[in-house]
C-alpha cells in the first residue's frame, strides 16, 4: 500500500493494465452486477439536481423505475447507489446506442452540457473502487470478469490502471495528489 495523505493506494494500481474497450465488452459495467452505481452522500442531491435534465437521455423503462423508487436507493450492504431498472438488470439511467453499447445518460447530459456533473465519481473511477473508514480511504483496484477485454487492452497499450484514470483520480483527488500518485509510482516500478 502507498499512503498519500488521507488516502491508501494498492499497488494494483499502479501494476495492473486497464484501457475500457467497449466495443469489445459493450458497457457491461453498467449492466451487470446485483445493485447499481455506488453513491457518495453529497452526490444525493447532485443527483436529484440533475434528474429533469437527464430524462431526455433515458429510457422508458429506467424513467418508470426513477419515477416508482427515486434516483438512488439503499442496497443490501446499506450504501446508496443508483437504482436499477428491475433486480438484477441495468442502472436506471443507461441507455444503448446504435452499436448496442450502454451508455450513461448523466454522462451524455454532461457531454451535450445539459449539466455540470459529469457522473457519479465511482462510475468515473471504474475499476477503482473507494472505501472509506474513519481517517482514510482505501483505494482498491477492483477486478471483474467484465473487464477483461479491458485488461487485454490495457496490456496491449501497456497503460497502468492510474494512468488510464488520471482525469477521474484529479477529480476525486486533486492534481497535488495525483501528482504525488506519479512520483510514487516511479519510485515503486523501479524497484
Amino acid at each position: 500500500m502507498i499512503a498519500i495523505d488521507h488516502t491508501l493506494i494498492s499497488e494494483d494500481i499502479l501494476e495492473k493494465k486497464f484501457v475500457c474497450d467497449l466495443n469489445a465488452c459493450k458497457g457491461a459495467c453498467c449492466v451487470a452486477g446485483d445493485s447499481g452505481a455506488p453513491l457518495d452522500e453529497e452526490e444525493l442531491p447532485l443527483l436529484k439536481a440533475v434528474l429533469k435534465d437527464v430524462q431526455p437521455y433515458m429510457v422508458g423503462k429506467g424513467i418508470m423505475a426513477i419515477e416508482k423508487s427515486g434516483a438512488y436507493v439503499i442496497d443490501a450492504d446499506g450504501d446508496y447507489t443508483t437504482t436499477l431498472v428491475s433486480p438484477g438488470a441495468e442502472c436506471a439511467f443507461v441507455f444503448f446506442d446504435e452499436h448496442k453499447i450502454a451508455k450513461c445518460a448523466i454522462d451524455q447530459a454532461y457531454r451535450d452540457g445539459k449539466i455540470n456533473w459529469q457522473k457519479p465519481i465511482s462510475c468515473h473511477l471504474y475499476p477503482i473502487r473507494i472505501k472509506k473508514f474513519k481517517d482514510y480511504e482505501a483505494v482498491n483496484y477492483d477486478k471483474w470478469d467484465v473487464c477483461k477485454p479491458a485488461c487485454e487492452c490495457g496490456k496491449k497499450l501497456d497503460v497502468p490502471v492510474y494512468k488510464f484514470l488520471k482525469g477521474p483520480l484529479i477529480r476525486k483527488y486533486g492534481k497535488a495528489w495525483f501528482k504525488q500518485l506519479e512520483q510514487s509510482a516511479k519510485l515503486y516500478l523501479k524497484d
